[in-house]
């Protein structure tokens, strides 16, 4: 495994981590309440972020960002449009 290939595996054990903790947290605060529909909850708060951030990342540019997030263009589009983004 190279170098570039360990740090993105640890960024990704940090990364998992992380959404790890913040549910658990989320799950605390419900007080016994029951939760319905928390993967589709959690992807629409998670998605339009990391949209933003990853165009951002690319400069605004769509094939780049595309490429980044294992997405199709037009894929990237219709999401950017469904969110919003400018």
């Amino acid at each position: 495994m190279t170098q570039d290939n360990r740090q993105l595996s640890r960024q990704g054990i940090v990364l998992k981590e992380q959404v790890r903790i913040a549910v658990e947290r989320y799950f605390a605060q419900l007080d016994g309440e029951t939760v319905v529909g928390l993967h589709a909850m959690v992807i629409a708060e998670v998605e339009k972020p990391l949209i933003e951030a990853v165009l951002n990342h690319t400069g605004g540019n769509q094939s780049k960002a595309a490429q980044v997030l294992g997405m199709s263009r037009s894929t990237l589009r219709k999401k950017i449009q469904q969110y919003e983004i400018e």
